[in-house]
């Protein structure tokens, strides 16, 4: 076992298989959450355990279950792969006490991880995950043999159960979701499951809905056909090219565990999901009436902010990761919640990422609206003026971690030629308000060796122009 401490990031512990995600890690991990749930009284309420497709994730989830059942907490243990938004949907529908999730969602394949959900049903919050993380840590420094009941013997004494999670999940996504436009339509739609959870889930909502439904990557392969299970552009090319090729309607696409959302026009291009989550956000506030709140996290579009002045609704702005869009909806403050990393919530649903139901509400409004979704930006952008943004991903070594790390902390008085008038430090990075209003955020991955930009601006020159100028800056060239 490495000397490496337990560190959860902003979504969950997360780390390579065999390297530093191994099994007896997962029992310590387990054993953690374990000792937090007991000492907050919640023992008696049971936790649901779930996977995704990852390599041995169906293995450290049984893992799991046996730490649990040596500390006497019950598991509802999914029979199969699951998608996360359905794990947090189950916690909350049983009214358990929490929910552990093995799963690293869009990371590379080497990677696996565990993500844990208290009883509020979204991603743990960091007063949560510093108490967990404290007690794994103190196990691992003391060497601390962990107890685990076999789980024939767990079954035998009811510590154990299997539970569906399909079925409730998707009769209450099918009364969140106006399906009839989309069945009036009859949309010819391309799903891309890029190998993950979301099968027999998002393809089976539309089947049923009337659309006929070509799916590609709908089997399981732990490494997600060579590369991450994110619906990025790239990654989504072989269903660009199917959609325009078979001139579907529209092409809609989840990650490996199903809590994040690509789009692809009619046309074949790629709608970025800062772009999407505008649009939802518009209209669902002119189809829906609904007033409230948006949330959007410091790395997501201020196209939110354009459209919420347009609707007459307040934008909070809060830090990466989804566990603090999910707490204000969980308080009743927002009725819309997005992340620039193509995470969505909406009011009345889960307090977490659902990439699920953000495909099925961009059906919705395809139909509905019968206009592309480069037709509805176009008026959008009429409506509120053009915003444009862009994220560039660098990767790091341990050779240059920290001349990287030095280089974020310098102070910056101007980029790509405009003068910063403001910044804002945070711990999820430094974010550069530029004179023209442009931004740029500058941030290391809390997953991954990686430092992630996002630029914004009013211009396609200028966009370019900031994320080269990023680029620069960040490889000190």
């Amino acid at each position: 076992m490495p000397n490496v401490r337990i560190k959860f990031g902003t979504s969950g512990w997360r780390g390579v298989i065999a390297d530093e995600f191994t099994f007896d890690r997962v029992r310590v991990v387990t054993q953690a959450i374990a000792d937090h749930l007991a000492a907050q009284g919640l023992k008696e309420k049971g936790v649901i355990v779930g996977y995704d497709t990852r390599f041995l994730s169906e293995r450290f989830a049984a893992e799991a279950v046996t730490v649990l059942a040596a500390n006497g907490i019950r598991s509802f243990l999914s029979p199969r792969d699951v998608p996360t938004p359905v794990i947090s949907y189950e916690i909350i529908r049983r009214k358990a006490a929490g929910g552990i999730n093995f799963t690293a969602s869009h990371n590379p394949p080497e990677y696996n991880g565990l993500k844990f959900s208290p009883g509020w049903g979204g991603p743990a919050l960091p007063e949560t995950t510093r108490d967990v993380e404290s007690r794994a840590n103190a196990l691992l420094e003391k060497n601390t043999p962990i107890a685990v009941m076999p789980i024939h013997e767990a079954r035998e004494k009811g510590l154990v159960e299997d539970a569906d999670l399909r079925k409730s999940y998707l009769d209450d996504l099918k009364k969140k979701v106006d399906l009839e436009p989309v069945r009036k339509a009859k949309l010819k739609i391309a799903v891309d499951l890029l190998y993950g959870t979301g099968r027999e889930y998002l393809d089976a909502v539309l089947r049923d809905a009337g659309c006929a439904v070509t799916v590609l990557h709908a089997q399981r392969d732990a490494f997600f056909g060579g590369r991450s299970p994110e619906p990025s552009e790239e990654n989504l090319a072989e269903l660009s090219a199917v959609v325009k090729k078979g001139k579907f309607d529209v092409g809609l696409a989840v990650d490996g565990d199903a809590d994040r959302f690509g789009i692809i026009d009619a046309d074949g291009a790629y709608i970025n999901p800062n772009q999407a989550l505008a649009l939802l956000l518009d209209y669902l506030c002119r189809s829906r009436g609904w007033k409230g709140g948006a949330a959007r996290s410091i790395a997501t579009t201020h196209l939110i902010d354009a459209v919420a002045k347009k609707n007459g609704i307040e934008v909070y702005e809060t830090g990466v990761g989804f566990k603090y869009i999910g707490d204000l909806l969980v308080q009743g403050k927002i009725i819309f919640g997005g992340e620039e990393s193509a995470g969505l919530t909406v009011k009345d649903h889960v307090p977490e990422k659902d990439g699920i139901i953000a495909c099925l509400l961009a059906a919705e409004m395809a139909a509905r609206e019968k206009r592309t979704f480069k037709e509805l930006l176009k008026r959008l952008y009429k409506d509120v003026g053009m915003i444009l943004n862009h994220r560039i991903n660098i990767r790091f070594t341990d050779e240059n971690r920290a001349a990287i790390e030095a280089r974020l902390g310098q102070p910056l008085s101007e980029l790509g030629g405009l003068r910063v008038k403001g910044k804002k430090a945070t711990s999820d990075g430094t974010k550069y308000m530029l004179e023209d209003d442009s931004w740029v955020l500058m941030r290391p991955s809390g997953t991954e060796p990686v430092v992630r930009v996002y630029v914004e601006s009013g211009s396609e020159a200028k966009m370019k122009e900031l994320v080269e100028a990023g680029r620069k800056f960040i490889l000190g060239q």
